[in-house]
């Protein structure tokens, strides 16, 4: 600034503020220069009830691959994965000799193939073979004979694709495909079989739990077959005669009191059993504190709850 100062010290600078100009001499001046083509504007949006317009962007589809090559056989598997998270196997034996990278590369192919018969055209390729993925990188060079063709045959395949790329993933991640290929190993077929869908399912709760529940519904407790046998000496129906012995086995552990059934513990304290309304019963008396708040009462609780049944000495207070 200073040196523009001195620069323009030669000349007669005047310094004025600038004027106010009314919003008309602009209007004015406009309307002076009109054009003879003129249009007025069209305020007309066709997409009214259209608040905002924007690109999203696709999520990619996914493909896991992974081969096994053992003493039992040769099997490869491969996961598409949809943008929605569903996921398509595909599982394959090889009956002819193979190395463990020849089945890696057997199992990429297969799994690019099934993305081309869907008209994929973005795919991201996951393997856990270094090998197979950094030579389909073009990072390394591929010396075996053996590979030189697989690999010709998968770059052949990705004209098929607008974008492809291949990443390498550790074998933990790879979980899924690599028991897909380990069971095509170890499945011994003679010709193309057809498996079914695999249902996979998610249980809350053990399948003894279940049973119990089962049970309980018939109005009767889930020790009613002990029961039984102990004051009847009768089996349930259809009972095998495994299970004869078994109820037999049990049974020597019970003492029956009129309708009351009881086990001989450790220390040979007779223990009552009770079904699902009075082990509630008894719990809501242990909570108000009927049942007394010592060690014992919170025992007998936990027992209630993870066992469905209670068990109380004959021993008075």
């Amino acid at each position: 600034m200073a040196r523009w100062q001195i620069l323009l010290s030669e000349f007669d600078v005047v310094y004025v503020s600038q004027k106010a100009i009314k919003g008309s001499a602009i209007a004015e001046f406009l309307a002076s220069r009109a054009l003879e083509d003129y249009e007025p504007l069209k305020f007309d949006f066709p997409n009214e009830e259209l608040l905002y317009v924007a690109t999203i962007e696709e999520r990619p589809w996914k493909m896991n691959f992974d081969g096994a090559s053992n003493a039992v056989g040769n099997g490869i598997g491969a996961v598409l994965l949809s943008p929605n998270g569903d996921h398509y196997p595909f599982t394959c034996r090889l009956n002819f000799d193979c190395t463990n990278n020849m089945a890696e590369y057997e199992a990429c192919i297969i799994g690019i193939q099934a993305a081309i018969e869907r008209g994929i055209r973005t795919l991201e390729v996951y393997g856990d073979s270094a090998l197979v993925i950094y030579q389909l990188r073009g990072e390394w060079e591929t010396r075996d004979p053996k590979l030189i063709n697989y690999r010709k045959v998968v770059l052949g395949l990705l004209e098929e694709f607008d974008d492809i790329t291949f990443n390498y993933i550790p074998r933990d991640e790879n979980q899924m495909v690599d028991a897909l290929a380990t069971l095509a190993s170890m499945i011994k077929a003679n010709k193309e079989e057809e498996m079914r869908p695999i249902q996979m399912s998610i249980f809350e709760a053990p399948a003894h739990y279940c049973n119990i529940e089962e049970e309980e519904k018939d109005d009767n407790p889930w020790y009613q077959d002990i029961l039984r046998y102990v004051r009847d000496r009768k089996y349930p129906e259809q009972a095998t005669e495994n299970d004869k012995r078994t109820l037999r086995r049990l049974a020597c552990d019970y003492v029956l009191d009129g309708d009351i059934l009881y086990k001989r513990g450790k220390d040979q304290v007779l223990l009552r059993y009770v079904d699902a309304v009075e082990a509630k019963l008894i719990l809501e008396e242990v909570h108000e504190g009927v049942c007394g708040t010592h060690a014992n009462g919170f025992m007998m609780a936990r027992q209630i709850m993870r066992f469905g049944y209670y068990w109380s000495t004959l021993e008075e207070d």
